[in-house]
């Protein structure tokens, strides 16, 4: 006998692009957003009975109707917003997540002055937000980067490791160190200012890793992560992804030449792949 387990359906990949215009300039944001839906759908699974199912298409049209005419300055209210109208229109939506990325958009400065309907884009990682609440309940909100590229060109360091028969790996004193983080926050209250920390947070982990003397991706993501909990009072926690994106040293003896940590060989793939949670 077959039962239904849990389960939730919604409409994913929902972009957007939006233009805030004021007299002296113009606010430009790229979102895509997700849609998750838990609640009372047993019937359309069980019974082919659509009754109390709210189409795809409509949360799709509901993300662009909002958006239209919203006041939130970031992803982070927004989410919350549209996941309190979807929740107050459907008593048959027990709890909605949330989830939307945002590239990220920078205004172009020309001649160190900025310029006020012209962006460029700062670079590959997105901007992120994960909110959820169950009817009845507040808002859990984890907002985050995904795809935070970065690298370093000495002051990293792996030594002392486990060698058995099986180890190929020599001991590097001055490596580079590339990563492309994925890194998420927990936050102690669901309504802090969320770019102000949002901008602490991306400063102190920077800052961290262009500091660090790092002896391992571990022991560099867990000073990253204590900088921005320092950095950031309004989160109580910080997970952090970390793949180690190795360079390797090219063997240039066959051509009659050495190689003093000068000329590498990037591979992504396979690579390290280092994640941990740091808590207050």
């Amino acid at each position: 006998m077959a039962r239904l387990g849990e389960n939730r359906y919604g409409k994913a990949r929902v972009r957007l692009s939006r233009i805030t215009r004021t007299a002296e300039r113009h606010e430009f944001n790229e979102w895509a957003v997700r849609v998750l839906l838990q609640g009372d759908f047993e019937s359309s699974f069980t019974a082919a009975d659509n009754s109390k199912i709210l189409p795809t298409d409509t949360m799709k049209n509901t993300v662009y109707s909002l958006a239209h005419s919203s006041s939130a300055a970031t992803i982070e209210e927004f989410a919350m917003e549209l996941g309190d109208y979807l929740l107050s229109n459907n008593p048959q939506v027990s709890k909605a997540c949330i989830e939307i990325d945002e590239k990220c958009w920078e205004r172009l400065e020309l001649d160190s002055d900025p310029e006020a309907t012209t962006f460029r884009l700062a670079g590959p990682e997105l901007q992120t937000v994960q909110a959820e609440r169950e009817r009845g309940g507040g808002w859990v909100v984890a907002s985050g980067v995904d795809g935070l590229t970065i690298l370093k060109t000495t002051n990293s360091a792996f030594t002392g490791y486990i060698k058995d028969r099986l180890t190929t790996l020599k001991p590097a004193i001055d490596r580079i160190f590339g990563t492309r983080a994925t890194i998420k926050w927990d936050f102690v209250s669901p309504t802090p200012k969320f770019s102000e920390v949002r901008a602490r947070i991306i400063s102190a982990l920077l800052k961290e890793f262009a500091a660090h003397h790092s002896m391992s991706v571990q022991h560099t993501l867990f000073d990253m992560g204590k900088a921005a909990l320092t950095a950031a009072p309004e989160i109580a926690r910080i997970h952090l992804t970390m793949p180690n994106l190795h360079h390797l040293l090219a063997d240039l003896s066959p051509f009659g030449q050495d190689n003093p940590n000068h000329i590498f060989v990037p591979i992504d793939e396979p690579h390290g792949y280092i994640e941990a949670t740091i808590e207050r």
